[in-house]
C-alpha cells in the first residue's frame, strides 16, 4: 500500500489510532477488513486532496490541431467543451486548429508557430509523415507535451496516444461483414479517406487480414484520397461501382457516408451491409434511418478527458498514472444508440 503521507496524517484522515494504522500498512494482522478498507480510503482521500491542491487556481492553456471533416472536428469540440466541468478545479483553455483538408505543410506551419508562441500542451490529429514526426520533435523540444488522439505518430516524440486499437477495429468490421453477408455473393468496398493517416491503415489492415482469412473469396475493393468529404468520396464510388458491378457492401474507414449511399442509389445498386466508423451527426441519422448497418464506436468524452489528464500529468499537475489503455470499441445498432448521440 504505497503511499507518501507521514503515518500521523493517514491516522488522522482515518479517525484512528497510530499503532493501528501502522499495522494495516505493514500488514500485522490482527485487524478487521472493514479497518483496513477505512485506511485504504483515507490514502485515497489524501491523494485526492493533495491533487485538488496542486490545480487550485492551475490554467492549462491546450492546442488541439486536427485535419478531420468539421463533423468530426465539430464532436471533438462538443467532447471537450462537456468534459471541461470534470477538470475542475484546474481550469483549461484552448485554442482550435482545424481544417479539412490542405498540404502537409500548412499544418506544419501551425505546430510551428504554437512552438515559438508556447502552450502548455498539444492534443494532435495528423497524417504520419517524416514533417509532422519532425514538428512533434520540435514542440517536445521546447517543453510541450504532445498527445495524439484518433491516430497515431508512433516514431514520434509525442507523450501518448489515446484512441481505439485501430487493428482490432478493423478486424471486428471484417467479422460482422462475413456474419451478416453470410454465403450471399458480393464485393465489398474499403473506403478511406487518405493514406497517410495511421489509424485508417491499420484499421484496413486488421479488416482485411482477416477477411482474408474466414473469407478468402470474397474481393476486398479500396478506394482512397476522398478526405472524407462528400464531394470527392460520391466520384470515387461511382468510378468504382462502375468498375466493380459485384460490389454490394461497404467499410467505411474514411466517412463520407452520405456521399457513398447517394452514389449507390444513384447507380440503382443495393448496399446489402454498410459498416462504419464514429456516431458523428452524419452517422447517427444515417443509422436512425437504418442505412448503416452498424457503427464502431467510441467514447469521444472520455478520450479528450483522458488527453487533457495526460498534458495535466506531464506539468506534475496530477500524480503519474498507468500505460494508457485503448479505448473500449462499441458496436453501435439502431437498437443501442448512446442517449447521447446527437442527429
Amino acid at each position: 500500500m504505497g503511499h507518501p503521507f507521514p503515518l500521523r496524517e493517514i491516522a488522522r484522515q482515518a479517525g484512528l489510532s497510530e499503532a493501528t494504522v501502522d499495522r494495516v500498512l505493514n500488514g500485522r494482522g490482527g485487524v478487521r477488513e472493514s479497518t483496513a478498507q477505512e485506511v485504504r480510503r483515507a490514502i485515497a482521500e489524501l491523494h485526492r486532496q493533495r491533487t485538488q491542491v496542486r490545480l487550485v487556481g492551475r490554467t492549462f492553456m491546450v492546442d488541439i490541431v486536427m485535419q478531420a471533416p468539421e463533423r468530426f472536428t465539430n464532436a471533438v469540440r462538443a467532447a471537450l467543451e462537456a468534459e471541461l466541468p470534470s477538470l475542475h478545479p484546474a481550469v483549461l483553455r484552448s485554442r482550435f486548429h482545424f481544417r479539412e483538408t490542405g498540404p502537409v505543410a500548412e499544418q506544419i506551419a501551425v505546430l510551428d508557430r504554437i512552438a515559438r508562441r508556447g502552450s502548455q500542451g498539444v492534443i494532435l490529429k495528423a497524417p504520419d509523415v517524416p514533417e509532422i514526426t519532425a514538428a512533434v520533435g520540435r514542440l517536445v523540444a521546447v517543453g510541450i507535451p504532445v498527445v495524439t488522439l484518433v491516430t497515431d505518430l508512433p516514431a514520434s516524440a509525442r507523450l501518448a496516444y489515446v484512441g481505439i486499437d485501430n487493428r482490432a477495429a478493423g478486424a471486428t468490421a471484417a467479422y460482422l461483414m462475413g456474419q451478416w453477408l453470410g454465403d450471399r455473393p458480393g464485393n465489398v468496398l474499403t473506403s478511406l479517406s487518405s493514406g497517410f493517416f495511421r489509424n485508417e491503415e491499420e484499421r484496413e489492415m486488421g479488416f482485411r487480414g482477416v477477411m482474408r482469412t474466414r473469407h478468402p473469396g470474397r474481393t476486398l475493393v479500396e478506394i482512397t484520397e476522398g478526405q472524407g468529404l462528400d464531394a470527392t468520396q460520391y466520384d470515387l464510388v461511382r468510378a468504382a461501382l462502375a468498375r466493380d458491378p459485384g460490389i454490394r457492401a461497404v467499410y467505411s474507414i474514411g466517412g463520407g457516408n452520405f456521399a457513398t449511399l447517394k452514389a449507390f442509389a444513384d447507380a440503382r445498386r443495393e448496399c446489402a451491409v454498410f459498416v462504419a466508423h464514429d456516431l458523428d451527426h452524419d452517422n447517427t441519422r444515417l443509422l436512425r434511418d437504418h442505412r448503416l448497418s452498424a457503427v464502431l464506436h467510441h467514447d469521444l468524452r472520455q478520450d479528450m478527458r483522458e488527453a487533457c489528464h495526460t498534458v495535466m500529468r506531464a506539468h506534475g499537475a496530477l500524480p503519474p498514472a498507468g500505460p494508457t489503455l485503448p479505448s473500449a470499441i462499441q458496436v453501435v445498432t439502431p437498437y443501442n444508440m448512446p442517449q447521447a448521440a446527437g442527429g
